[in-house]
């Protein structure tokens, strides 16, 4: 089993530029694969590899400065859920493109814990946002959420403006994946002057780790971006695999669908894209095959 750690932490760096290389380099020589995200504003990003291996990387993390008390979440996958290792320089570790949202300095909503939680959404004062992707929120989310609908983190603040007026005298419960989202998005809307701004601790996978599915408000499973596509409660692997051609997470029997074709297109994608467009990512399913013949890995694809 693989040891997988999602982190991020908001703090300042001076010069993310001279902490990438030392962190590349620890990351490769404990044979960690992943991506990691370092920002003025700070570090995100989701790695994995052997016990050992993930808490050398932690005990450097924790050096840098700033990142003393920061936390992670940690699950396990049977297969390798990353091929390769990044650590990438950013202008946000989490891109919303707002220049006036700072969490650092100007705060976030008030968290909640993940077993607080549903009392929480099931007030009737409370309207709960989902902040994630479209196609994130497509296989799961909380009972009564919102799906603002928005294809990139980036497009939530026009949506809060068109949307506004649906939340007069009400109180907001916002939530992500794992909590980095909500850093942003809360101390947005607070910026737009929302007082009761609330956001959950640890994203859903705290809560799908901690809360007892008999007990759960979540319906259907969470995306995440590694090779198991997506989990469920306790964060086991859940059943989707991955749309190679437009990254989208589809079930199983999708594959089956008329309009599938393996690295090509499947039925969310298959009118998206043009013929030429097709014919691009055929030659590259035709590079990825060749290179599982030859026992490489080819960059295309997990």
């Amino acid at each position: 089993m693989y040891t997988v750690a999602a982190l991020y932490h908001f703090t300042r760096f001076d010069d993310p530029a001279a902490l990438q290389g030392p962190l590349l380099d620890l990351c490769k020589s404990q044979g960690i694969s992943g991506t990691l995200l370092l920002a003025k504003e700070g570090i995100n990003g989701t790695i994995a590899g052997s016990r050992a291996g993930i808490d050398a990387v932690i005990a450097h993390i924790q050096s840098l400065p700033g990142c003393a008390d920061f936390e992670w979440k940690e699950s396990t996958a049977s297969v390798p859920p990353f091929h390769r290792m990044k650590v990438r320089l950013k202008r946000e570790i989490v891109t919303m493109g707002q220049p006036d949202v700072d969490p650092i300095a100007n705060g976030t909503g008030h968290y909640v814990d993940a077993a607080d939680w549903n009392e929480l959404i099931s007030a009737p004062d409370v309207a709960v946002i989902d902040t994630r992707n479209d196609y994130e929120v497509a296989i799961g989310t909380f009972d009564g959420a919102i799906d603002p609908l928005t294809k990139s983190f980036g497009e939530f603040p026009a949506w809060w403006e068109e949307n506004k007026h649906r939340f007069h005298n009400k109180r907001i419960a916002m939530f992500c994946t794992g909590g980095i989202r909500c850093e942003k998005s809360t101390n947005f809307l607070m910026g737009q002057g929302v007082e009761d701004v609330y956001h959950l601790k640890g994203g859903i996978l705290k809560y799908l780790e901690e809360v007892p599915q008999e007990q759960s408000k979540w319906d259907g499973e969470c995306f995440v971006f590694d090779a198991r596509v997506s989990v469920g409660h306790e964060l086991k692997e859940g059943p989707h695999v991955l749309c190679y051609a437009c990254r989208r997470p589809i079930l199983p029997e999708d594959r089956n669908r008329a309009e599938f074709e393996e690295g090509v297109a499947c039925h969310q994608c298959a009118h998206e894209t043009t013929e030429e467009d097709k014919t691009r990512f055929r030659e590259r399913q035709k590079q990825i095959a060749l290179a599982k013949k030859r026992g490489t890995h080819h960059i295309g694809g997990l």
